[in-house]
């Protein structure tokens, strides 16, 4: 079973006294203590980013490490991230991450660690990568559609409540085409796929939501049950 669990924003970087995303993601490992490891390459793998990862995860049941591309841990990040049983990237910009991963072979890993059952999990940039397309900012300002990995289809914008020109922008390229249609996720909104497919969708705040968004005619945008975790 391949599962990819796709944070549209919150998790410990954004809401570190709302821990219920993270808690969901331990949850859907089948180990008692499962080995997370973090992947902040779109951030620069920044060590303030790397230490609120290791603040949360260390107080939780499971066992955190972290692969820096900057200062790898090993030549074989294969076998250092196929041991591990939860995946989680962290956001940032998601060009540079795209051309890192390409440049070690990480995508490659990383589909092979995805297919092999391992849980994969991302926020933000670490959302937006696995997707065939997404909403970026990582050029600037302006929001730019961005080809990304494909290992799920269409397209993804997080943050969609949480900055004011996502849900115009992802609007107007789905409209012009320039974008596949996809799903558009509040901050605080976790996608969980089960191979191609959402198997459910959940949230850490009562009224973040996510939506399909498609052109038919006009832009569409379709409301998706989201369960409250808290609730």
């Amino acid at each position: 079973m391949k599962q990819l669990i796709a944070l549209g924003g919150g998790g410990f970087s954004m809401e570190p006294e709302n821990p219920l995303l993270d808690l969901y993601v331990l949850d859907q490992s089948d180990k008692i203590s499962p080995k997370i490891c973090f992947v902040p390459t779109a951030s620069g793998d920044s060590d303030n980013y790397i230490s609120r990862f290791y603040n949360f995860f260390e107080k939780q049941n499971c066992k955190p490490s972290h692969l820096s591309l900057f200062n790898p841990p090993t030549k074989d990040l294969e076998n250092f991230l196929i041991e591990k049983d939860i995946i989680y990237v962290g956001g940032g910009n998601t060009k540079n991450l795209l051309i890192l991963w390409k440049e070690w072979g990480l995508d490659i890993i990383l589909k092979k660690a995805w297919e092999q059952g391992r849980v994969i999990a991302g926020v933000s940039a670490g959302s937006i990568c696995w997707f065939e397309e997404g909403m970026t900012d990582s050029y600037g300002d302006a929001l730019e559609p961005l080809k990304c990995l494909g290992f799920l289809r269409g397209s993804n914008c997080p943050h969609y409540d949480g900055e004011v020109n996502r849900r115009p922008s992802y609007h107007e390229f789905v409209a012009t085409g320039n974008i596949k249609s996809g799903v558009a996720t509040d901050d605080g909104v976790a996608l969980h796929y089960i191979d191609q497919e959402i198997s459910k969708i959940v949230s850490s705040r009562p009224n973040a939501k996510a939506y399909n968004v498609y052109f038919d005619k006009t832009v569409q945008e379709v409301e998706l049950k989201t369960h409250y975790l808290g609730a």
